[in-house]
C-alpha cells in the first residue's frame, strides 16, 4: 500500500500547477501557537490594513494584492531564484505568509489529534510541515506568470465574518483549474486559512493522510519525518 506521504503528493501535485502549491503550503506556517481555535474568527469587523497596506474589506481584493506583489518580486528576481532557489523561501516568508492564518490550519489539519498533542509537538508540527512543504514545492514558483492567473471579483457580503475568493489558473497545457480561498475575519484582518483545488480541500486532504498516519504511528514520528524531508533539503 502506499504511503500517506506518497498519497498526499500524487493529490496535491495533479491539480496545483506551481504555485498553487506553494500558495497551500503557505496556509501552514512558522507562526507561534496563539489562541484557541475560533478566537480569530469572532473579531469584529474592520476596514484596517492588512499585512500589505491593503484595506481588507474586500478580501478578494487581499488576495488580488498578495499575488500581484508575489509576480512583481518574481519578475524582478526570478534569474537570481533560478541560481540560488532557498531565496525562495524568504520571498514566500515576506510576502504570502502573512495573509494565512497558520494556527488555525495547523489545528484543523491535525484535527483531533491537536487536543492530545503537548504545546512542544504543536510548534515542531507547524514549522516542520511548512519547511517541508516549501522545499517539495517552493521552485515551482519560478514558472509562475501573472498570464496565468484570475481572482474573480468578490460578491460576498462586506460585513460577514467568512468568505470564499475565487480565482482560475490556467496550467501548462492550458486548462484552467478554479482555486478557491478560505478566509476569516482576524483581529490582523482577512487571512486565508483553506485553499480548495478543484474541489480538493488543502485542509481536509492533509488532515485525511495525517491523521492515518499519527493513528498507525503517532504523532512524534510524523514529526521526525517532516523534520528528516526538511533537513535533507538544505
Amino acid at each position: 500500500m502506499r504511503s500517506p506521504e506518497y498519497r498526499h503528493e500524487a493529490r496535491a501535485v495533479r491539480p496545483c500547477a506551481g504555485w498553487l502549491a506553494a500558495l497551500a503550503a503557505m496556509a501552514l506556517g512558522a507562526g507561534a501557537m496563539a489562541a484557541p481555535a475560533g478566537t480569530a474568527a469572532s473579531a469584529p469587523a474592520s476596514d484596517a490594513a492588512g499585512p500589505a497596506g491593503v484595506v481588507d474589506s474586500d478580501p478578494g481584493q487581499l488576495i488580488e494584492t498578495a499575488a500581484q506583489a508575489m509576480l512583481r518580486e518574481l519578475d524582478a528576481h526570478r534569474d537570481e531564484y533560478r541560481r540560488d532557489p532557498a531565496k525562495i523561501n524568504g520571498m514566500v516568508d515576506r510576502i504570502l505568509l502573512p495573509h494565512f492564518d497558520t494556527d488555525y490550519s495547523a489545528r484543523l489539519v491535525l484535527g483531533r489529534h491537536w487536543n492530545t498533542s503537548t504545546p512542544e509537538q504543536r510548534q515542531r508540527f507547524v514549522d516542520a510541515f511548512y519547511h517541508s512543504l516549501l522545499n517539495n514545492y517552493g521552485t515551482a514558483l519560478l514558472d509562475f506568470t501573472a498570464d496565468r492567473l484570475k481572482v474573480i471579483p468578490y460578491k460576498g457580503d462586506a460585513a460577514a465574518s467568512n468568505a470564499t475568493v475565487r480565482t482560475q489558473v490556467r496550467k501548462n497545457d492550458g486548462t484552467v483549474v478554479a482555486v478557491n480561498y478560505s478566509l476569516h475575519r482576524t483581529p490582523r484582518g482577512w487571512m486565508a486559512w483553506d485553499v480548495v483545488i478543484e474541489g480538493i480541500s488543502y485542509v481536509k486532504s492533509f488532515r485525511d493522510d495525517f491523521g492515518a498516519e499519527i493513528d498507525a504511528h503517532g504523532v512524534d514520528e510524523l514529526i521526525d519525518r517532516l523534520e528528516k524531508q526538511k533537513g535533507n533539503a538544505k
